[in-house]
């Protein structure tokens, strides 16, 4: 009699990776990813075949990241490392971050991965909030946490960096590694160049960044790569009341200040109508 459970036959589950509506399995998955397969300049062979064909994929991407996302309430994208442990420093924190997030009328979005991420999901979705995971294919697969409520996985890091810039009225970032230090300054450098506006940048974890606030002060900004000003885009605490004040301080005052904008429009245009009577009226 054929056992067609798989038990016996030596095959484990293995790891898995999904591709949109794909699931591949243990020898299904290949060796590379779609983001290297698109940066492989050793494989010019190919770009006359292929990539017009993975434009399409990308359009895609970007189309099924904006309309899932697009009825989003406002919401705080939260990075910190993928290796950090559930009981360490950083995790607690974030924990409790994605819970004062969520009490606050935020959404939480992150990688969707473990560590901080997972953390920051968990507190979120503990405290009546919405978790988002924007997932991302690796060559080690992490997989979605299992505190995220409402999650896309993407191939191209590229597609998933404008989701995390686009539904984010903030950024706040733990202590993590390379993927977080990437997030962090392509945040700062938006700011800085204006392509986002009253965008806050929080970074939690004093000691963990001391020494990289120290290093853009005394020796970025001190050799003029950076204004001083450039300095006061970042936001340092621990506290998580007082990280939350500042996303919320920043949003009311760029509410006040569209609203202001709002008003003076609608103060020139009647004031263009009426200039615009007085000559009727005198004739």
């Amino acid at each position: 009699m054929n056992d067609t459970s798989g038990r016996g036959s030596g095959r484990e589950p293995g790891r898995e990776r999904h591709r949109g509506a794909v699931t591949l399995r243990r020898g299904a998955i290949p060796a590379s990813t779609a983001d290297q397969r698109l940066l492989d300049s050793r494989t010019r062979g190919d770009w006359k075949t292929k990539d017009a064909w993975r434009a399409l994929r990308i359009l895609s991407e970007f189309v099924e990241g904006f309309d899932t996302l697009a009825d989003l309430p406002p919401a705080v994208s939260v990075f910190g490392s993928a290796r950090s442990k559930p009981d360490s420093p950083e995790c607690r924190l974030a924990e409790e971050l994605g819970a004062a997030l969520a009490r606050a009328g935020y959404a939480v979005i992150t990688g969707g991965g473990p560590g901080v991420m997972e953390a920051a999901n968990r507190g979120a979705s503990e405290a009546g909030g919405l978790s988002v995971g924007l997932g991302i294919e690796l060559p080690f697969e992490q997989g979605l946490n299992d505190w995220v409520d409402l999650a896309i996985d993407f191939r191209y890091f590229f597609a998933r960096k404008t989701m995390f810039v686009k539904y984010a009225q903030a950024f706040v970032v733990l202590p993590g590694g390379f993927g977080t230090m990437d997030e962090l300054f392509e945040a700062l450098t938006l700011v800085q160049t204006g392509k986002v506006t009253r965008f806050p940048v929080v970074l939690m974890g004093t000691e963990y960044w001391r020494g990289l606030l120290d290093w853009l002060r005394d020796t970025m900004a001190a050799d003029g790569k950076i204004g001083p000003v450039d300095l006061e885009l970042i936001c340092l605490t621990d506290d998580v009341d007082a990280a939350v004040r500042h996303i919320a301080d920043a949003e009311a005052a760029l509410s006040a200040e569209q609203e202001a904008v709002r008003a003076e429009a609608v103060g020139r245009a009647g004031a263009d109508q009426r200039a615009a009577a007085e000559p009727a009226r005198e004739d």
